[in-house]
């Protein structure tokens, strides 16, 4: 059995872990962007109309004002709608989720080996501490990659524009993209998958450096004594 210092380390880390789940499952489920844009007929100068696109990783809401009519509300999907507009903001949009869907499963596996290490004396493998760095790891690089792949997709490319366009033939300008609520949850799931690691890494530093200590006064016992 484990010690007990060992078991509360691990279980900590595993109730990290799946908070931060909980953050990421709740995060993909809301809303990740709000952005605004100023709109006119196709070919006209006069910019009296707004385009207002509100968008999760799954659904979007497109409202339209004088763009180029008085108004209009527009539910989609997100995915379907990408198609119409281009190969590269659909790519980056299919990558964000997919990592996204890739840190839930590291992060579970992250919760099952914690739970196993509480209960049992693994030796030093991936089903050790080293699965734990490995898990956790990927689930925080994967949610920093997401991070910034998904602003990028937002500002440098037309996404925002195209999405507007395959409803109305207009002229658009002046986009001014908000981060909302899903996006920003990210930031806590990465700290929290670096939690995780750290309490991991404080113990086993701790037991690495108490068994080099058992074994200092063999290592440095005299030699006359060693050979009897």
């Amino acid at each position: 059995m484990p010690s007990l210092v060992k078991t509360l380390h691990f279980l900590l880390s595993a109730l990290i872990t799946a908070v931060s789940v909980g953050l990421l499952g709740f995060a993909m489920s809301t809303m990740w962007s709000q952005t605004s844009m100023e709109c006119a007929e196709l070919g006209s100068s006069l910019y009296n109309g707004t385009a207002n696109i509100k968008m999760s990783l799954f659904k979007g809401e497109l409202i339209r004002v004088s763009c180029p009519t008085f108004g209009g509300r527009e539910l989609f999907e997100v995915f379907p709608k990408l198609k119409q507009t281009g190969t590269v903001p659909l790519a980056l949009h299919g990558l964000s989720v997919g990592l996204l869907v890739a840190c839930l499963l590291f992060s579970a596996l992250s919760i099952l080996i914690s739970l196993y290490n509480s209960v049992s004396n693994p030796y030093q493998t991936y089903m050790g501490p080293v699965g734990v760095y490995t898990c956790s790891s990927l689930s925080a690089f994967s949610s920093f990659l997401v991070l910034i792949l998904y602003v990028l997709n937002l500002n440098v490319t037309n996404m925002q524009e195209d999405l507007v366009k395959t409803s109305s033939a207009v002229d658009l300008k002046d986009k001014r993209a908000v981060m909302q609520v899903g996006y920003f949850l990210l930031i806590p799931y990465t700290v929290l998958s670096v939690i995780a690691i750290f309490l991991i890494y404080v113990y086993d530093h701790a037991a690495y450096t108490q068994r080099r200590e058992q074994e200092r006064p063999t290592e440095d016992a005299p030699k006359e004594i060693m050979m009897y």
